[in-house]
């Protein structure tokens, strides 16, 4: 399988991003649990135009996180590995058990509790680290496994950005939204009038962003909604959506993302942070996360094989996508941000977010020694 120019380079960035991920939360955990702590922690605090850093992080840089998502998946859809059904069956599917199962686990914990609010926690997969402990395996993982779980990933984002706009939108100005919605359709106008310079539409997505904000609806969304106004041409070198993409990478993953890492790991473990994670809610993501990920997204593919709605791709084995399964269950980044939008109570923040980080250590941990186990010798380059 011939993976594009750039395909490879989001894979790379998102590889030494994931690497880079793991170091800054370790390091954020060590300042917020060592003699420093209170003035570690009130800095992420401290006020900045009425709103504290880690909200300026959570809903304006990741914004821009976002955006590069829109565009990997824009190019999925019409250049990867969703551009024909058949190709694309077989992520879509596995996603969608990805979803659903880790969902429903955690309700069955949680339904009609004050927590049923954080279904949507196990729901998501973070590209950077579970590319990142992909990518310890070397070359003995097959192209295809790496298509795979890159659009499963991206699939299950997607399906977390929904869940964010439907059911995670408290109370919305219609007028904001109204003005938002009309910034965008002037967007796809210009689009359509082929118009490929970037500057408009950046600064359109700097207005869409501003009321989106105010509108109820998370303004992380403009950056999927911007992403599908840019266009994208024949997806060349100097198409725009292209050339965004390529400026994008290094910031997103090498500052955005393990900034939104570090705010939002900065987190006090108490004495007695075992007893959090007994909670229904700590149990119903780490449970969705271990055993849900990995068993929504087998039985899903496997299911959709049988029934001829997707094929396994021919250097692939099921075992190889159980493995896949393991590695999505590594939340972080997505898995936090959803958190930080469940709910208010700071001591449930803090424990769903231990009970992300202990269930995103052990996937990574047993997805890495399942695949090393199952894989077979080095694979050619692609």
């Amino acid at each position: 399988m011939k993976l594009t120019k750039l395909f490879n380079e989001f894979f790379e960035s998102e590889k030494a991003s994931g690497l880079i991920l793991i170091f800054v939360t370790v390091l954020s955990l060590v300042f917020a649990n060592s003699v420093w702590q209170t003035s570690y922690i009130n800095f992420w605090q401290f006020d900045l135009g009425g709103h504290n850093l880690i909200h300026w992080i959570n809903d304006g840089l990741m914004t821009i996180f976002f955006l590069l998502i829109g565009l990997e998946l824009e190019r999925e859809v019409y250049h990867g590995e969703m551009s024909n059904l058949k190709s694309a069956s077989l992520p879509i599917i596995g996603a969608l058990g990805g979803i659903l199962v880790p969902a429903g686990i955690y309700l069955i914990l949680n339904y009609g509790t004050n927590t049923q609010s954080g279904a949507g926690i196990p729901m998501a997969t973070d590209i950077a680290f579970a590319i990142g402990v992909l990518s310890l395996l070397g070359n003995r993982v097959p192209t295809s496994l790496k298509v795979f779980l890159t659009a499963l990933a991206v699939m299950d984002d997607l399906g977390a950005i929904m869940i964010i706009a439907i059911f995670y939108t408290k109370s919305i100005s219609f007028v904001d939204l109204s003005i938002a919605m009309g910034v965008f359709g002037a967007l796809l106008v210009l689009n359509r009038l082929k118009v490929h310079n970037l500057i408009p539409y950046l600064v359109g997505g700097i207005v869409m962003w501003y009321f989106m904000l105010h509108s109820g609806v998370h303004a992380t969304i403009t950056g999927v909604l911007l992403a599908f106004a840019i266009p994208f041409g024949d997806g060349g070198e100097k198409s725009p959506s292209y050339i965004l993409q390529h400026i994008l990478h290094k910031p997103v993953g090498f500052f955005i993302v393990p900034l939104f890492a570090i705010a939002n790991t900065c987190i006090a473990i108490g004495d007695n942070w075992q007893s959090g994670m007994a909670h229904t809610s700590s149990v119903g993501i780490m449970a969705g996360l271990l055993i849900g990920k990995p068993l929504g997204i087998f039985l899903f593919s496997f299911i959709g094989a049988g029934l001829g709605l997707c094929a396994l791709p021919t250097d692939l084995k099921w075992k190889n996508i159980i493995g896949a399964g393991i590695l999505a269950g590594i939340g972080f980044t997505m898995s936090i941000f959803i958190t930080l939008l469940a709910f208010d109570d700071t001591s449930i923040i803090n424990d769903s977010k231990i009970a992300i980080l202990i269930s995103s250590v052990i996937a990574g941990i047993i997805g890495y020694l399942w695949l090393n186990f199952t894989l077979d010798g080095e694979v050619e380059e692609s």
